[in-house]
């Protein structure tokens, strides 16, 4: 990246955390699916950071968008339970995922938070034919980093 480019980055991602109170990164991978994670939500929402593979990044931004409006201010977070309203295209589950297990992945999160404690949950999503992970047939190439229980 040019120094230019950096500074674009730079003045974006401060737009976003003004504007929405979190910014989330789309990495395009080469060799591996996608990927897409949100920074800011733990701290300004209370509620965890976001990670989502191998969507496109639209549908990730739009995703991550509706998770905070959904669950900005509810107590608790249904987690590993089928979630049928936060997209109208398929139900999600919201999986548990160990920081330790993103640190390949969500690089600016750890910046930002330098130290500070900070949660992540990963959105699981069904394949083409509705099927999830743990069902026969399924085939997609999404990454399941925390372990999936439906």
């Amino acid at each position: 990246m040019t120094n230019d480019q950096i500074e674009q980055h730079h003045a974006k991602t401060e737009e976003a955390f003004k504007k929405y109170g979190y910014y989330s990164t789309f990495i395009f991978a080469n060799n591996k699916p996608s990927f897409c994670y949100s920074t800011g939500i733990y701290k300004n929402f209370g509620i965890p950071e976001l990670f989502i593979s191998a969507l496109p990044q639209n549908l990730s931004h739009e995703l991550i968008e509706n998770y905070v409006d959904q669950f900005k201010n509810v107590d608790s977070l249904p987690l590993n339970k089928r979630i049928e309203d936060l997209t109208g295209r398929f139900p999600v589950y919201l999986i548990e995922v160990p920081n330790n297990m993103l640190l390949d992945y969500t690089l600016a999160t750890i910046k930002f938070y330098k130290g500070q404690e900070y949660k992540f949950l990963q959105l699981v999503y069904p394949d083409t034919k509705g099927l999830f992970p743990n069902d026969n047939g399924y085939d997609y190439d999404q990454i399941i980093v925390g372990e999936f229980k439906s």
